[in-house]
Order: structure tokens, then C-alpha cells, then sequence
């Protein structure tokens, strides 16, 4: 940090953007959003830089930014595009993938995986390939086709581990857990969120705890453990603020208000609601309809 703080000041724009890219992927996976942020920006004061735009378009996207980081992605993607250098232009196309995935456009997203995903096997992207893989189960998972979105991600498991990527490898878990929640197979999604919870926190990766906790959280909540569930959508919420997460803050938050409802807690369900819906409005959250709708209920539900 100092050797990127120096370089700043010094408008030195090679030592910047090499020694600022090489901290920011030590604290992105660590979920340092507004750090990278921060970070990013500097460098860019200096000039455009492709690695910089892919940080910070990271970074805005796990805080729930979606419309900055496609603008950020997009500069990045045409740099490296300008530069040859194929291994980054994969890893930003996919990113631009998850950007439309977020933002509801699923058709697009499979679109921008599904040309990332040949450029990782080219050149040997093996982590790469396995994050795609994932990325375009997530898509069918979404379109409903479960048993698609399960075979892609049956097939990302395996090279997560035989590259030693554990937070890929937790991120799979997860994943393979919504499916067979998605499925009706509780228990079963149950076994992949407690595995891969451990993962997540061996590896610092807290986003990546905060949404396993999620769906603990959530499971919890169909059982009837209302306390328990209370307990992990606290924590949930909790990570997701100081790591600055507000789409999964607004979708724990929403969790949160239901169940205050169904432990009759109407006023404390509307307090938490209101925020969820305020979130849901500043990050374009495709579910703000239904946040807003809820909201209503809640209102309407103390008047009677």
C-alpha cells in the first residue's frame, strides 16, 4: 500500500497499476470491497488501466452496484482486448456475464459466459473454467432448469479441487445446495451448505459466508427453527454491512421481515423491510417490486 501510495503521488502510472492490482487481488477474495475501490480509483487518477477498471468493477459489483461495474467491465474488456492478452478478456466477459445475470437479463448473461468459457480452455484457465461452468449452472438455475444447471455444476466441482481453488470449490457447494433445495431435497442442500460454510471462512472469503449463512438461515426458517433462523440472518446482515454487500443485505433483510412476520413481530419486520426496500431501490435489485409489495402487506397487516 505504501508502494501504491507513493507511486501516486509520483505519478509513476506502471509502478501504480502493477503493485495496486497485485494488493487488490489479495483483497478481493477477503471481501476489502471499499479498500479495492479506493484503491482502484487511485490508479485510474493516473490514467486508463485495464486491471484497474476489473477491480473496481469487482468491487462495485459485490456492493451491489451493478449498472457502475458493467460500465467499469466494459472499459476493462476493451483494453485487453486492445492488448491480446485472452486470459483477462475471459475473466472480464464472464464478469460482464454475472453483471446481466444480477441485473435479471439471463439470456444475456448466457451469452457472455458461453464466450468466455472457450477462452478459458484456450489458454489453460482451469480455476477459470470451473467459475464459468458455475456461472452459466447459475443462469439455468435461475431459468428453472435445474437439472441442467446441476450438470454444469457437477461438472465445475471437480477442477475446483483439482486446482486447489477452495473458495471456487465452496462457491460450487453452495451452488449444488440451491439446487437440490430448488428440487424439494432440503436435507440434502442442507449437507452442501454446511460443507461448504467452513470453506468460506478458512479462506476469508466473508460474501461468500454471508450467502451460505443465507441459506442456512433459510432452511432454518421452512423447518419452524424461528430462534435459529433469527440467529443467521442476524449474522448475515451483519457481514453483509461491513463488507458492504447491499444486494445479499437487501435479500437478508427481506428473509429477516418475514420472519419477524411469522414470529408476529409486525413493527420490527416493517423497520428491517423498509430498509430492504431502500437498498432494493439504490441497487436496481429485480426483485423491488416484491419488496415494495411486502412492504405494503406490512403496513396494511399493523392497521387491521
Amino acid at each position: 500500500m505504501e508502494v501504491h501510495r507513493l507511486a501516486v503521488a509520483g505519478r509513476e502510472p506502471v509502478i501504480a497499476r502493477h503493485v495496486g492490482d497485485q494488493v487488490a487481488r489479495v483483497w478481493l477474495p477477503r471481501s476489502r470491497f471499499a479498500d479495492v475501490a479506493a484503491l482502484a480509483n487511485a490508479t485510474l487518477a493516473l490514467g486508463p488501466d485495464a486491471g484497474a477498471f476489473y477491480d473496481l468493477g469487482w468491487a462495485q459489483f459485490s456492493t451491489g452496484q451493478p449498472r457502475h461495474a458493467l460500465a467499469s467491465f466494459e472499459q476493462a474488456l476493451r483494453l485487453y482486448r486492445e492488448a491480446g492478452d485472452h486470459g483477462n478478456e475471459a475473466a472480464t466477459l464472464s464478469n460482464i456475464g454475472a453483471v446481466y445475470n444480477r441485473l435479471g437479463d439471463r439470456q444475456r448473461a448466457l451469452t457472455y459466459y458461453q464466450e468466455a468459457l472457450p477462452i478459458r480452455r484456450e489458454v489453460g484457465d482451469r480455476a477459470g473454467e470451473a467459475a464459468t461452468l458455475s456461472n452459466i449452472g447459475g443462469v439455468y438455475d435461475g431459468l428453472g432448469d435445474r437439472q441442467r444447471a446441476l450438470a454444469y455444476y457437477q461438472e465445475a466441482l471437480p477442477i475446483t479441487r483439482e486446482v486447489g481453488d477452495r473458495a471456487g470449490e465452496a462457491a460450487t457447494l453452495n451452488n449444488i445446495g440451491g439446487v437440490y433445495n430448488g428440487l424439494g431435497d432440503r436435507q440434502r442442500a442442507l449437507t452442501y451448505y454446511q460443507e461448504a460454510l467452513p470453506i468460506t471462512r478458512e479462506v476469508g472469503d466473508r460474501a461468500g459466508e454471508a450467502a451460505t449463512l443465507n441459506n442456512i438461515g433459510v432452511f432454518r426458517f421452512r423447518q419452524g427453527d424461528f430462534a435459529r433462523a433469527k440467529d443467521t440472518f442476524g449474522e448475515v446482515l451483519e457481514v453483509s454491512r461491513v463488507i458492504g454487500d447491499r444486494g445479499l443485505e437487501t435479500v437478508a433483510g427481506f428473509n429477516m421481515a418475514v420472519l419477524l412476520l411469522r414470529m408476529a413481530r409486525v413493527d420490527d419486520a416493517i423497520k428491517v423491510q423498509r430498509r430492504a426496500v431502500a437498498l432494493a431501490e439504490q441497487t436496481s435489485h429485480p426483485a423491488l417490486d416484491r419488496m415494495r409489495a411486502f412492504l405494503i402487506q406490512l403496513q396494511q397487516t399493523r392497521k387491521e
